[in-house]
């Protein structure tokens, strides 16, 4: 869905208005790591009860944190043409729907998790989801430039969340899958900032290319592309994946730092945007590699 770019009202449907809440393209992005969790912590295929409930209890917990965010942020939203659009923000849901709209989806997809995959799953995924709404949303977020570094681990846990559906546990391996978002988010969400700057000096949140300025943030994207094209080599020296992943994720990074470098040495909003989107890319089919290397290969 194309977000408008101006203050201008937007009338949703109703379903439509309590939809954009959950974020839906974030929250897909989220599952999909946490269903690729679930495949990797097996070498058979994940029971469907399993997949399904796992997939719908994490879709639905995401959704409700989103949800949370969206109203925590409803103030700071209205004064960024990036977000000024959502319903939150303009008022058309109000703080009490919005709260209980949350904690249904919440407690739903609680419901599912307990039943349907296990209480670990079930709580770290509240834990997760909590992380990102308060300590990251309510605390982090308007307290720190470091904000996103801080609070990427929460953002970062959909792969631990697959694994643990499947085996009750959390082994080393997942977290090496979670240490590879962590670090992947700074570039990822630093390169919407820089173009969206003039979005946050609005909302006077204290984003890193606002309080130290464009060319401090871009050698700050560089250093953790760097360290994220080190972090994804774990996998294959820790010998949870082979060769075709290996290749996969050198020539993924060395792409994704061929953006960042170029941008580093001229920066324009229209390379950050397309910086920011090759990040969602990057992602996407690193881990269709992991996949593909552990069931094909």
């Amino acid at each position: 869905m194309n977000t408008p770019q101006s203050n201008t009202v937007v009338h949703l449907p109703r379903w439509r208005q309590f939809w954009v809440l959950t974020k839906p393209r974030v929250t897909q992005l989220a599952v999909f790591c946490a269903v690729i969790g679930m495949f990797l912590a097996t070498p058979g295929m994940v029971p469907t009860s399993i997949l399904i409930g796992g997939v719908a209890g994490i879709w639905l917990l995401a959704g409700a944190a989103f949800a949370m965010n969206c109203l925590i942020e409803q103030a700071v939203d209205a004064k960024m043409k990036r977000t000024a659009w959502r319903p939150s923000a303009t008022g058309e849901i109000s703080p009490f729907h919005i709260t209980i709209f949350s904690i249904v989806l919440g407690s739903i997809g609680m419901f599912i998790l307990w039943n349907f995959t296990n209480p670990l799953t079930m709580w770290l995924t509240v834990a997760t989801f909590v992380g990102y709404a308060v300590i990251y949303t309510w605390l982090l977020k308007p307290a720190t430039p470091q904000n996103i570094v801080i609070g990427g681990l929460s953002g970062a846990m959909p792969p631990a969340l697959g694994w643990a559906a499947v085996t009750n546990s959390v082994p080393a391996e997942a977290w090496l899958l979670v240490l590879i978002i962590f670090v992947w988010t700074p570039p990822h969400f630093w390169a919407l900032a820089l173009y969206r700057r003039d979005d946050y000096v609005q909302s006077g949140l204290p984003m890193l290319p606002v309080t130290h300025g464009e060319r401090f943030t871009l050698l700050n994207i560089l250093l953790y592309t760097l360290i994220l094209i080190a972090a994804t080599l774990l996998p294959y020296i820790y010998g949870m994946s082979g060769l075709v992943y290996l290749i996969s994720a050198l020539v993924l990074g060395f792409i994704f730092l061929a953006y960042v470098v170029a941008l580093f040495i001229s920066y324009s909003d229209t390379l950050a945007k397309k910086t920011f989107r090759f990040s969602i890319t990057y992602l996407s089919l690193l881990f269709a590699a992991l996949l593909i290397d552990h069931y094909f290969i």
